[in-house]
């Protein structure tokens, strides 16, 4: 259960990209980049505290740099909703023993496992998913196709 670096940086790296691409000026991607910011430093005190991931820390603040200040907050609502479903899922399905046939799956073995934690990278994939069709990026987009 790693999230690689360059998940975070490729996402980081886009960001500029697009934003060129869109003509966002200046200051809009300073705000985005300021939401970044806060998003690493509040999610790498809940690193050292053990509450979260590193990757899950790099992949918050990476997608919170897109999503800016207009909907990081729906993002990390829905983020910690998917969470606590997932987390309640798994403390569930880690009490019932698995088939020896299943259990030689490698990922699946350490995900049954007490000690393993919560992939919470899949929660905040799926928020992201959920939330981004709303962001300007993808209205953007939409406006594209239709002309």
């Amino acid at each position: 259960m790693t999230i690689s670096n360059k998940v975070s940086l490729l996402l980081m790296a886009g960001f500029m990209v697009f934003a060129v691409w869109m003509k966002m000026d200046y200051l809009t991607i300073a705000w985005h980049w300021a939401m970044f910011a806060i998003v690493l430093t509040a999610s790498f005190s809940l690193f050292a505290f053990g509450v979260v991931g590193g990757g899950d820390a790099k992949l918050a603040a990476a997608t919170a740099l897109w999503l800016g200040w207009e909907h990081s907050m729906s993002y990390f609502v829905i983020s910690a909703a998917l969470g606590g479903i997932l987390t309640l899922f798994l403390i569930n399905i880690r009490t019932v023993p698995l088939p020896d046939r299943v259990m030689e799956i490698g990922w699946i073995s350490r995900l049954h496992r007490a000690d393993t934690g919560i992939p919470y990278g899949v929660a905040l994939g799926i928020a992201a998913i959920m939330v981004y069709p709303n962001t300007p990026w993808m209205q953007h987009v939409f406006e594209s196709a239709r002309m």
